[in-house]
């Protein structure tokens, strides 16, 4: 069995180990705050996100990031993707390079909008690394309820492992080798669930969702083509699957927070009100910038950047998706 070590006592985070405790494996959660650690070693919950849920008896917990990592053959970076370039250089002052390291955040950093792969590449080249992403809320996950995933690597063996070490009767880990696409799929659906949510709060239907989602995956494909990803990732589980579920439901705080918006909130009311990253605010400033630089056409995106950014009105961002320049809906992705 391997000996993993998980940073990060978020929802996913917590969830993720308490899957790779049950499959077997010795795991190590490490969290920064020491609060949070006294409280899990004292109760055996994590009390912020899951109260009522006893984690398994065997998970370790860690307040000290080298002895968490004594030993591991896999890092799992559970943080935030905000917190990820901070975590990859205290890594590389810690970690042997034989040490696979997975990512499991979903989302661009702020200043640079790199990809956590892109990270790696800088301060952990010699590290084997993969994403795992795919619709997954923790929630769920927690309760072992039905789960399809999929992992990335540009090393396939590298991929199959980290398949193997997940997967058991209520997890299904596909694998890829479209690093890229993974890593965007997950980060450009938060900003497509945004959108989702500013037009459930404006108290639109069914169809209009639809037609968000739909579109959405186009643009979302016409990005990611653009930036080196293979277009069949974005129509499995990275893009789609993962689009769905974060669009769908109440546990998605990026759909949480654009209904806020669309009842008439400010940006500020809602970070203020979610109390938590919402990485589709990170991501819609990124990409929309990053689009507009490149001339990569993204209407919804750009139409919640006037939103948030640029004090647009929800109800003249909509109008101004329904105007457009009349098109054909198949395209080509070069």
């Amino acid at each position: 069995m391997d000996k993993i070590c998980v940073i990060g006592a978020g929802s996913w985070g917590t969830a993720v180990a308490c899957t790779l405790t049950r499959n077997g494996h010795e795991t190590v959660l490490y969290m920064r705050r020491k609060e949070q650690y006294e409280d899990m070693q004292r109760t055996g919950k994590n009390l912020r996100y899951f109260p009522e849920l006893e984690l398994p008896k065997s998970l370790k917990f860690s307040n000290d990031l080298k002895t968490a990592l004594d030993g591991v053959t896999i890092v799992i970076l559970a943080v935030s993707s905000q917190g990820n370039l901070n975590a990859i250089k205290e890594l590389k002052e810690l970690l042997p390079s034989d040490v696979i390291v997975v990512n499991i955040s979903k989302g661009l950093d702020r200043k640079q909008g790199l990809r956590c792969s892109q990270m790696m590449e800088e301060f952990l080249p010699d590290n084997p690394f993969a994403v795992l992403t795919g619709p997954s809320h923790a929630e769920e996950v927690m309760i072992q309820m039905p789960t399809a995933l999929v992992c990335a690597s540009k090393n396939l063996e590298v991929a199959k492992q980290i398949q193997e070490l997940v997967s058991n009767d209520t997890m299904r880990v596909y694998v890829n080798e479209d690093v890229i696409g993974a890593e965007l799929g997950g980060a450009l659906k938060n900003i497509i669930a945004f959108g989702i949510g500013i037009v459930d709060g404006l108290g639109y239907g069914d169809n209009t969702k639809a037609a968000i989602m739909t579109r959405g995956i186009a643009e979302i494909t016409r990005f990611g083509v653009s930036m080196g990803a293979k277009v069949e990732t974005f129509s499995g589980l990275a893009g789609i699957g993962d689009l769905i579920v974060t669009c769908t439901s109440m546990h998605s705080r990026n759909r949480r927070a654009g209904i806020l918006v669309g009842k008439g909130m400010s940006l500020e009311q809602v970070q203020a009100e979610i109390n938590m990253v919402v990485e589709g605010i990170v991501a819609t400033k990124v990409i929309g910038e990053m689009s507009q630089k490149t001339g990569i056409d993204m209407p919804i995106t750009h139409a919640i950047y006037h939103v948030l950014f640029e004090n647009g009105s929800v109800q003249d961002a909509v109008v101004q998706l329904m105007g457009r320049e009349k098109k054909h809906e198949v395209e080509t992705y070069h």
